[in-house]
């Protein structure tokens, strides 16, 4: 299981000092899409740059104008850059071109797709499916499940949505690959320290 720290509402400057306080317990950073928002791809670039040896993730969410949203990020440095699976066929075979011609990775995030998409989902190989209950889901209180595991024999499964402690069993059930975690390690008065003790229940779940 690797841990992807979420990096959202928060300035470059800060997303890069909470992911240099819990850089020994995360293997994957990803830049959120309020940063990309914010600050454009430089956001992407500079993550990159200063933690050249993590798997950094693109939170841009691509629904159209795959190839050039796509090449933005790669260019600026992403090894993987999302699309959102309720997103034309199209626009999903744009993007697993993309990052083919540039050997990088696609994440499909499942969010409000329906189960006919779900399915052509399934047959894609070599990507990561994301499962995610959204923050305005998360907000509304307590709203959203993960459902059942979404991802297929050839994929890898990401699972996403207010991911903490006291939910971990829940996700356990999923058997993902990755943890997508953002406020329960980044707004904690120590990141390190909370990434570890995420890792440690979760090694305890077995």
């Amino acid at each position: 299981m690797k841990i992807q720290l979420a990096l959202d509402r928060f300035t470059i400057q800060e997303a890069i000092e909470i992911a240099a306080k819990a850089e020994k317990a995360i293997e994957w950073i990803e830049v959120g899409t309020s940063l990309i928002k914010e600050f454009g791809v430089k956001s992407i670039y500079d993550i990159k740059n200063r933690f050249p040896d993590k798997t950094v993730v693109a939170d841009i969410k691509t629904f159209d104008n795959a190839k050039y949203e796509f090449e933005l990020c790669f260019r600026a440095g992403a090894d993987i850059a999302t699309v959102m699976g309720a997103a034309p066929p199209v626009t999903l075979r744009t993007c697993l071109d993309t990052a083919g011609q540039f050997d990088r990775q696609v994440m499909v995030d499942l969010l409000n797709t329906a189960a006919h998409q779900q399915k052509e989902i399934a047959r894609l190989e070599n990507i990561i499916v994301c499962q995610h209950i959204s923050k305005d889901q998360q907000e509304e209180g307590g709203g959203g499940t993960w459902g059942r595991r979404a991802a297929s024999r050839n994929q890898q499964l990401a699972v996403a949505g207010g991911i903490s402690l006291e939910n971990l069993a829940a996700v356990r059930a999923l058997q993902p690959d990755v943890l997508i975690i953002g406020s329960a390690i980044s707004k904690a008065s120590d990141p390190l320290l909370a990434a570890q003790k995420i890792k440690e229940a979760w090694e305890a779940l077995k």
